[in-house]
């Protein structure tokens, strides 16, 4: 078996939620270093032999032509495969293949210019001119341009627009008028030209490259589209309809169980070598079999292969484990408040709507909880034995793992494993066992039950479930350990604050390593699920963005140690661990591009060698 690891790859960079929800992973890329402002520094670095603009021309071998390559991950996507409405990892993984945007990472999680060619900043990084690639063309054949650009932005700022992708254009001139209905025009993002297009933020962007990196949609596809019919439109959602600029386009598929990729011959950076690729949603707990007996090629990211079945895999002569550290985490969140079922339907976010949890309201609860939690035995010992994660992971306390550029190990954070402490926090919030069946009262004497809401698909995930409802009760707290769903279904009530749950398992994956906790942290954002609104916290998140300070990574270092132990203490989550991932491909695909974040980069370069 061959063995990569990835420890240490971070510089500074810009942050992504794309994340997404399921760990979400998603696709958003950042940009160039943020430590002072740019200058003309946007100019793309020659194109490698290989075409794959990440710095090294390695290729194992002669590409044949041609052939399948299978590809494995364990929960089904949500079915919307349109960038600026997905929510989940899952579907992520489909639309890799589809969408691009003008920026991408390279293998330093830096952002490199991708559709577009170069780009320049002016002095005070307010406004950013973007010029396009020549010659990109849509998988329908019409020409990509400077418009498509201008209304993919347009469209997440719509007032019509009910996703989550706004923050991507929030800072931009004129958004507030625009998305307000007050104004037709958007000057935040305009086109001079065909091939030219020009951002322009209200103040200084720290993170301007990052703000531009969102996959771009068609204007002929949807500009004859009633903006609020785009979700539900068959080119979001339908085979043979869904039409992007990337390398695959989306073929037949049997919703949750496989979906086929056909090569576009016409991509714009050197045809595809492959005919096909096939994404399978298989059983977490088969994959390893699946991946020894050959009916897999590649088993891919959020989830990658088990821990525990990790030394298997090492054992495979003809596979190899790709272990980067994850940028991303596990956690459990506390549904603080809800939303009105009033602002679900009609996809508002309005933080004095938001309706109080009186059972986590109280800091003291949520404290306590944590402190029952023994998420070092969740994790697992150095040496690979016990726990859930079989020791292939870190415990954290904030969302910075220590592969982050935040990460402070001097920082004061973090709630140990205490139960004698969680025990003293319930008491002086008035949390007592008066019955003597083994659970606290609430404070006036009712039955104290918190609802956790857990998704299949990843296992240590799963049987986390059950440890934190064993945990929980030696504090006295009872825990309703509720049905497990498929993601999407679970994902749909977290989103929509569904009353029955109180607390929920979900993970975040992040594309880039950027700290910024802004785009889910923040009180108003949508991915703000716990509806945890807290002005401290979002004045120490704008001020980790606030140019001129920003510019210098030292500032935002001590900026997010400050806000690490804050939110530490308000636990609007119980953070649980980052993995380190097990990714793994067999011996049968050549090509593949080795980058700290996805499996998927450059699959046009891919190639069966039998």
């Amino acid at each position: 078996m061959n063995l990569k690891k990835w420890w240490s790859f971070l510089l500074a960079l810009t942050f992504s939620v794309l994340l997404l929800a399921a760990c979400n992973g998603g696709d958003d890329e950042t940009g160039t270093d943020p430590e002072e402002p740019a200058d003309d520094n946007g100019e793309e670095p020659a194109d490698d032999e290989n075409g794959d603009d990440d710095g090294d021309d390695d290729t194992a071998g002669e590409a044949s032509e041609g052939g399948n390559v299978n590809i494995a991950f364990f929960s089904p996507p949500e079915h919307q495969f349109n960038p600026i409405y997905y929510t989940s990892t899952y579907d992520a993984n489909v639309m890799d293949f589809i969408f691009e945007a003008l920026f991408r990472t390279d293998d330093e999680l830096l952002l490199q210019p991708h559709l577009a060619e170069s780009y320049e900043l002016n002095d005070d990084q307010t406004e950013m001119t973007v010029t396009l690639n020549e010659g990109i063309t849509w998988h329908d054949g019409e020409a990509f341009t400077a418009d498509d650009v201008v209304f993919t932005y347009e469209m997440i700022s719509h007032p019509e627009y009910t996703g989550v992708r706004g923050t991507y254009a929030d800072k931009l001139v004129g958004y507030e008028d625009f998305r307000a209905g007050e104004s037709d025009e958007f000057e935040g993002v305009t086109a001079e030209d065909d091939q030219t297009v020009i951002f322009r933020w209200e103040e200084s962007s720290v993170t301007p490259e990052f703000n531009a990196s969102f996959p771009i949609i068609p204007e002929h596809i949807f500009g004859a589209v009633e903006p609020g019919e785009i979700e539900s439109h068959e080119s979001s959602i339908a085979t043979g309809e869904v039409v992007g600029t990337g390398p695959f386009m989306l073929g037949d598929f049997v919703e949750g169980d496989q979906y086929v990729l056909n090569a576009n011959e016409d991509y714009w950076n050197g045809a595809p070598n492959l005919d096909t690729v096939t994404l399978q949603v298989r059983d977490q707990a088969v994959i390893t079999g699946l991946l020894e007996s050959g009916d897999v090629d590649m088993v891919i990211q959020p989830d990658g292969i088990v821990p525990s079945d990790v030394a298997s895999v090492e054992q495979m002569d003809n596979v190899t484990l790709y272990q980067p550290q994850d940028l991303g985490y596990q956690y459990m969140g506390f549904k603080i408040g809800y939303r009105p079922s009033e602002d679900v339907e009609a996809g508002v976010i309005d933080t004095d709507n938001f309706i109080e949890n009186e059972k986590l309201s109280d800091v003291r609860v949520r404290q306590a909880i944590v402190h029952a939690l023994d998420r070092e035995a969740m994790v697992g010992g150095e040496d690979g034995e016990g726990g859930l994660l079989q020791g292939s992971g870190q415990v954290l306390h904030a969302p910075f793992p220590e592969a982050s550029w935040a990460f402070d190990e001097n920082a004061d954070i973090g709630l140990e494993y205490d139960t004698d402490r969680a025990m003293e926090l319930l008491a002086e919030a008035g949390y007592e066992d008066t019955n003597g069946d083994g659970f606290v009262e609430d404070p006036n004497g009712e039955e104290y039950v918190l609802t956790l809401a857990y998704p299949t698909g990843n296992e240590p995930r799963e049987n986390a479930a059950i440890v934190i409802e064993q945990q929980l009760a030696e504090v006295g707290i009872n825990v309703n350990v509720d049905t497990p769903r498929e993601f999407p279904a679970h994902s749909e009530i977290v989103e929509n604050d569904d009353q029955s749950i109180d607390m929920y398992l979900m993970g975040w994956g992040l594309a880039s390593g950027d700290p910024d906790p802004g785009g889910i942290f923040t009180s108003h954002v949508p991915y703000n699920y716990t509806r945890w609104v807290d002005e401290t916290s979002d004045e120490m998140i704008q001020r980790g963005l606030s140019a001129p300070d920003a510019f210098e990574q030292e500032y935002r270092e001590e900026v997010y140690s400050e806000w690490a132990e804050y939110v530490s203490e308000q636990v609007p989550y119980a953070f649980l661990w980052s993995m380190i991932n097990n990714w793994a491909a067999t011996d049968r695909v050549g090509g593949i591009t080795e980058d700290p974040v996805t499996m998927l980069k450059d699959p046009h370069l891919w190639y069966v060698q039998e």
